[in-house]
């Protein structure tokens, strides 16, 4: 469940401020681990001896209360990569020490320690060995070089504006980096009182595993009716990061009195510009890609499908559309038009066909072309009880296999897939469009893929955790295996790098001479900032009928369709790009008698392997 945290400083008294981040409207608090800081520069060794003033006891709260209301806050002295020797290893151990005692309060319990410069390499080290529960980085969202002098006295004065210009970014990515992408890490964004960010800033930390804001009350102005409210300027920079499901941490000052005011406005905020939706369990989750030629779909899977009503609309609009520009006005009452669904599933695509005679007063013969005895049972159903009246006729056939009685003037389908040909459509077509007559119109008619390169921690890491179970499981199981799959996914917390581009294109019918549906394509993006390039995201665009479209590319993303979530292509490796660099892919449809494959491989701005060669990990059976 999202929550509402406090942190308040100069509040030790930890059950009464529980008690009134409670009552304010804040599910739980952020704190210090320690009741004091903890000075880093002893003279002398061992720490253990002098450290036990500074902290207070576990019984202080509840087990529970620890568990779940508390975030612990490791000491912002922590210096783990000083250049002086004792200041590190003092902070070596204040931080050991305070990570084991997190975990005695907590079980599985958040942990959070702030970044101050880019340099983290050793801190890294020591905190990823440790923790068991999540590790929260906190990382300012710009960098305040005001701040930096309270904890670092020897700055000169340029190495304070070396640190302005710093990307605060870049100090999560080499922090990140030297912990192998640890899963247990997760970025608290800070924002600060400077101008406005970019929101192409803000969009970048959406590929990262985001777990919260800290939003400083001093950012609050009051507005004509004296509450405190956002800038407007900072509420388009929380709206946007809200789309990630994140957290709202408030920080304030022991004395604030607007606690309530503060956290009521949060709320209202969030509740407006939160996006959920019913699809929100599958946003992130890695599927692997249906295979309808091969495998025969549950009723689930229908069911999932038939509930988009978008796409069905759309699809009775193309074949209403299709029959008025068939049929004239003055041969209404003679001429019939057959229509031949195929791949009927449980029978949605018929049910349009049928609305769109009714419709525009055509007549219509429909032939329903279906392969899965499973849904034939309920098809034969539907035939028999609710389009007895209706010329309809039911085949149990592979639609490449189909005799017909006659010859259709319109085809439908909806084999498109997340990619517009990962179902196979075009060679299922190419061997139906035999079904058509000469003047014969397909719907859809064209389909086009699309791909971009994407930032994602978290997709990374999911993928990489299956490839840990795989091997885990079974003994034979290979690298490769699933780092070079293609998913089908609900994309959320995403960076996209650049803007998509059509990749392969597909027209129905195809009156080629010679037909060949593989296709090879180099794409080049350019980098707008630094990021790390974890995989390729692949949409589709199709042409159903004239100027009627369907698609799930995000520019032209068609409003309430959720038949089809994107397809994901990760590489097997994160790769640094940085801001003014190209990003060349090389992308590979590949066809053999048995089956159907996907290549990819990235040339610039350097060289990986050629993913899934041969189609070794993941390819589509074509029988």
């Amino acid at each position: 469940m999202p929550y509402l945290c406090l942190m308040q400083e100069g509040n030790a008294n930890f059950p009464r401020l529980i008690e009134r981040a409670n009552c304010n409207g804040f599910s739980v608090i952020a704190m210090p681990i320690n009741a004091m800081e903890i000075p880093l520069e002893f003279e002398k060794e061992p720490m253990n001896k002098t450290d036990s003033q500074f902290t207070y006891g576990d019984l202080l709260l509840t087990a529970d209360q620890w568990n779940t209301k508390t975030i612990l806050m490791l000491s912002e002295l922590i210096d783990c990569d000083s250049e002086d020797p004792l200041v590190r290893k003092n902070s070596e151990e204040v931080a050991r020490r305070d990570i084991s005692w997190a975990e005695h309060l907590q079980y599985g319990g958040y942990t959070m320690i702030k970044l101050k410069c880019a340099k983290n390499m050793n801190l890294a080290r020591v905190v990823t060995q440790q923790i068991k529960g999540v590790l929260l980085v906190q990382v300012p969202l710009y960098n305040a070089p005001a701040a930096q002098a309270v904890w670092r006295r020897d700055l000169r004065e340029e190495e304070v504006l070396d640190l302005e210009q710093q990307d605060t970014w870049q100090w999560w990515n080499c922090f990140r980096c030297a912990a192998d992408f640890n899963i247990k890490l997760k970025v608290v964004l800070e924002f600060n009182e400077t101008e406005r960010p970019n929101l192409d800033i803000i969009r970048r930390w959406m590929g990262e595993p985001l777990e919260a804001v800290i939003i400083p009350s001093t950012m609050f102005i009051r507005n004509r009716q004296k509450y405190p409210v956002l800038p407007k300027a900072w509420q388009q920079v929380l709206a946007c990061i809200l789309q990630a499901h994140v957290n709202i941490i408030v920080s304030t000052d022991a004395n604030d009195s607007n606690l309530k005011l503060y956290a009521d406005y949060l709320q209202n905020f969030r509740d407006i510009h939160k996006d959920a939706h019913s699809l929100e369990s599958f946003e992130d989750g890695l599927e692997i890609p249906l295979q309808p030629l091969y495998d025969n779909l549950d009723c689930y899977t229908y069911e999932i499908f038939e509930r988009d009503p978008v796409k069905y609309k759309l699809y009775q609009d193309a074949i209403a559309a299709a029959l008025i520009d068939r049929v004239p006005e003055s041969e209404i009452a003679n001429k019939l038009t057959v229509i031949m669904v195929l791949g009927a599933g449980r029978g949605p695509l018929v049910r349009s066909a049928l609305n769109a005679a009714e419709n525009t007063k055509r007549k219509i013969r429909v032939y329903i072309i279906e392969k899965n005895p499973n849904a034939i049972r309920t098809l034969s159903a539907m035939v028999e009880e609710l389009w007895s009246t209706k010329d309809v006729h039911l085949f149990s056939k592979d639609m490449r296999e189909f005799s017909p009685p006659e010859k259709a003037d319109i085809l439908v389908s909806e084999l498109l897939g997340s990619f517009g040909d990962n179902e196979l459509s075009p060679e299922c077509l190419d061997c139906a469009q035999r079904l058509l007559k000469s003047d014969g119109i397909s719907i859809p008619c064209k389909s086009i893929s699309y791909i971009n390169p994407i930032m994602s921690s978290k997709l990374y890491n999911a993928v990489r955790n299956l490839r840990t179970e795989s091997i885990t499981r079974d003994k034979h199981a290979t690298y490769l295996m699933h780092a070079e799959s293609a998913y089908v996914v609900l994309l959320k917390n995403i960076y996209n790098i650049a803007m998509p581009q059509s990749l392969f294109e597909f027209i129905h019918p195809n009156r080629d001479t010679i037909i060949d549906n593989s296709r090879y394509k180099i794409l080049n993006f350019p980098v707008d900032l630094d990021c790390v390039l974890t995989g390729i995201a692949g949409y589709f665009e199709s042409t159903l009928y004239n100027d009627i479209t369907i698609s799930i590319n995000p520019p032209t993303h068609t409003c309430g369709l959720v038949s089809w979530f994107p397809m994901y292509f990760p590489f097997t490796e994160p790769l640094a790009v940085t801001k003014g660099q190209i990003i060349e892919i090389h992308f590979w449809r590949c066809v053999s008698k048995k089956k159907v494959w996907y290549e990819w491989c990235l040339v610039s701005p350097s060289t990986t392997h050629i993913h899934n060669l041969g189609g070794r990990s993941c390819h589509i059976y074509c029988t």
